[in-house]
């Protein structure tokens, strides 16, 4: 298999709370999120979070471990955790999270997993690309979105509308993300099919995925297209472009490209 990638900060002088990477037979993908004062329960932060998450999953993957990708990633929430216990308030609400995408080549199958908004696109040979998507989140973000308009951004009001939307998270009836509980892992959306059925496949961040689902500016299949000829880095021009057009602020955005899926 062989991935490209590309993966850039929102703004200059801010750090990446992206993270994606890759071994001979995966691609992971990890979104990290934060809420102001994270800081004061986590002194790694959201940055620290998501690569050391990615790091584990890579580590685990790279093993060749039995076991569905939930179980994998499980354990990796579980070896994080146990990473910042002792020195941070894990269990916080405002503690570092993370959106994770996950794509596997096992015994002549491509295995896929989702958790969060990030997305995972697999392109196939006789029929329209598979949008892989937990749209939990954004739903019920939604049902916010009105509170948070009628606020100053910033204000005390404001932080506590965002309290409420995040009181959904990792709870029945809510989203689900990698936090410090492992049990999120079995929320996440999955599946597989062979691999003779896919000719590439794309991990995105919700800030790379922009792109198709906020600006409209290409469909999947174009998507597709657009890597195959430009590359992530491109898609991510793109989105950098739109997002100055409409006075929209950036988000960091992070592509993960795979072809040559039947090879390891």
């Amino acid at each position: 298999m062989r991935v490209a990638t590309a993966s850039v900060a929102a703004r200059i002088g801010r750090a990446n709370e992206d993270f994606t990477g890759a071994v001979p037979t995966a691609a992971v993908l990890v979104d990290g999120a934060g809420i102001p004062g994270t800081g004061s329960v986590c002194r790694h932060g959201v940055a620290w979070y998501a690569a050391r998450l990615g790091g584990s999953l890579l580590g685990l993957l790279s093993l060749g471990r039995d076991g569905g990708l939930p179980a994998l990633l499980a354990e990796a929430i579980e070896q994080v955790t146990d990473d910042h216990r002792d020195t941070c308030d894990v269990t916080n609400p405002i503690s570092p999270s993370a959106t994770v995408a996950i794509l596997r080549l096992s015994d002549g199958r491509i295995e896929h997993l989702v958790l969060g908004d990030s997305f995972l696109v697999l392109d196939r040979a006789a029929a329209a690309p598979l949008v892989v998507s937990d749209p939990r989140e954004v739903m019920i973000s939604r049902a916010y979105e009105s509170a948070l308009g009628a606020t100053t951004k910033g204000s005390d009001e404001y932080h506590r509308v965002l309290r409420d939307l995040r009181a959904n998270r990792n709870q029945p009836g809510g989203f689900w993300v990698a936090k410090d509980d492992p049990r999120a892992a079995d929320e996440a959306i999955t599946g597989s099919c062979p691999t003779s059925e896919v000719t590439g496949a794309v991990l995105l961040s919700n800030g790379a995925s922009r792109i198709v689902d906020r600006f409209r500016l290409a469909d999947w299949p174009e998507v597709m297209a657009v890597l195959a000829s430009g590359g992530p880095a491109e898609v991510i021009r793109r989105v950098r472009q739109a997002e100055a057009r409409h006075a929209v602020v950036a988000d960091d955005a992070t592509i993960a490209h795979c072809t040559d899926l039947g090879e390891a």
